[in-house]
């Protein structure tokens, strides 16, 4: 049985904030639901009219626009933080590099004098390391995919945009999963569909509830580094990994073959976010966790 999403526990005593999400999809929907339940004011950009209502109906405040039309995001609102947390729609016009370096300065110039906290949801691709080096906040960044290099120019951008009035934090994130984010993998693994790459590089994951729980305790942070990074305690091999699932489903041991992406094979630490912010995470090891998922 899946487990529920994140929930926090509602506190009538907390005093309501403003937040406005730019990218509500798999983990910024999941921040809303957490943030109404603790009493928040929530709003949201959305492409969509049909998606808007859907959301006016649960309490978010919509507004209908486009991360590629500065004029469309003029009524987005005042917040005490916003969340970027805008993934690539592959069946958009729009190429990724407009999507997030464009788009996102679109975004940073109507909400600089309007928010004084951004928390951008970038990712672990932007380091280059393919050797099993662990890495961390400190460690070089020379991305050698094409993802990779886009994420950091969309970094330099909150760089560049932070300043006295406007505090920013870069969470990097590995790969996320939890509910119904592995479906496309488990009908491959039923199929015997062979899995591209390396199956004994390294794999670094964190669950959505507790990057949804990391993003709310930023959120309730005065205190705060400029980026974290964000990965579960327990990097894997990709073997191992898609041999649990294999067996939780009833599926044949997984098949590797040659290809793939570049860039997978790197041990991700993220001590840092959970002793400067004394948090921890709720699925510290992704084999553990899938028995929950299936």
């Amino acid at each position: 049985m899946c487990r529920k999403p994140f929930r926090s526990r509602p506190n009538p005593e907390r005093v309501p904030i403003q937040i406005l999400i730019i990218g509500c999809g798999y983990l910024g929907l999941r921040a809303a639901h957490a943030w109404l339940e603790r009493g928040h004011i929530v709003s949201a950009l959305t492409r969509s009219s049909q998606r808007a209502a859907e959301w006016e109906r649960i309490g978010i405040q919509p507004v209908v626009g486009d991360v590629l039309d500065p004029a469309s995001l003029e009524s987005l609102p005042t917040a005490d933080v916003c969340l970027y947390a805008v993934g690539y729609d592959r069946t958009a016009p729009a190429d990724k590099r407009s999507v997030y370096v464009d788009g996102l300065a679109n975004v940073l110039a109507e909400i600089r004098p309007k928010i004084p906290r951004l928390i951008y949801i970038s990712s672990t691709s932007v380091y280059g390391q393919d050797h099993g080096e662990t890495v961390n906040e400190d460690s070089p960044c020379v991305p050698i995919s094409e993802g990779g290099e886009i994420c950091l120019a969309a970094e330099q951008l909150i760089r560049q945009a932070t300043g006295a009035d406007f505090r920013s934090c870069i969470l990097r994130l590995a790969g996320i999963y939890g509910p119904q984010r592995l479906i496309a993998r488990v009908e491959q693994l039923r199929a015997g569909t062979p899995l591209t790459g390396n199956p004994e590089a390294w794999l670094n994951l964190i669950h959505v509830d507790d990057a949804v729980s990391a993003v709310l305790r930023l959120a309730e942070q005065d205190s705060f580094g400029p980026l974290y990074l964000l990965s579960d305690a327990s990097p894997l091999r990709r073997r191992e990994f898609y041999a649990g699932i294999a067996e939780l489903v009833g599926a044949p041991a997984p098949v590797f073959v040659a290809g793939g992406e570049t860039g997978l094979n790197k041990r991700c630490d993220s001590t840092r976010i959970r002793h400067e912010l004394n948090w921890e995470l709720q699925y510290p090891d992704a084999v553990a966790t899938l028995r929950t998922l299936f």
